[in-house]
């Protein structure tokens, strides 16, 4: 289930949504820049980040176990505590789709978790399979966001 929703939320929803805006509203080449931040943003940043925190306030050994390898019981607070920052992230995310305004602040601040997180995950030796997936995916949504930010910003 981890990897299906890592595909949909960081990859086939944000894609098909940029896709499917540029198709069926005339949007210009031009364009295709801000739509990928738009929605990568909103999906990446937005509704991936809103749903992990949830989990992990909710369920933190899911975190813990499943991306860290760790039982240890003294790291549930600590997942809990990043649960809040993701919950942060993630709304700012979400209500980027309805503020056209807040789509650059979430796709910065996105893009610095996600490259952080994603460095973070280097330095793990032995990663698992969802370990390695996280680390790649959290690339993969660095490099989008970025490109926005740089575009945007230039």
């Amino acid at each position: 289930m981890y990897f299906v929703m890592i595909g949909l939320l960081l990859v086939v929803l944000p894609s098909a949504s940029v896709c499917g805006q540029f198709l069926f509203h005339s949007q210009s080449d031009q364009a295709v820049l801000s739509l990928m931040g738009r929605w990568w943003a909103f999906w990446a940043v937005g509704i991936r980040l809103f749903i992990a925190g949830l989990r992990q306030v909710i369920e933190p050994q899911f975190t813990a176990k499943e991306i860290f390898s760790s039982d240890d019981p003294r790291s549930l607070p600590i997942v809990r505590e990043v649960g809040f920052g993701n919950l942060a992230f993630g709304s700012l995310g979400v209500l980027s789709l309805f503020r056209p305004d807040w789509v650059l602040p979430a796709a910065i601040a996105g893009g610095i978790y996600f490259g952080l997180a994603g460095a973070g995950h280097i330095s793990q030796k032995d990663k698992n399979p969802k370990e390695w997936t996280a680390m790649l995916s959290d690339f993969l949504v660095l490099l989008i966001l970025a490109a926005f930010v740089f575009g945007r910003l230039s």
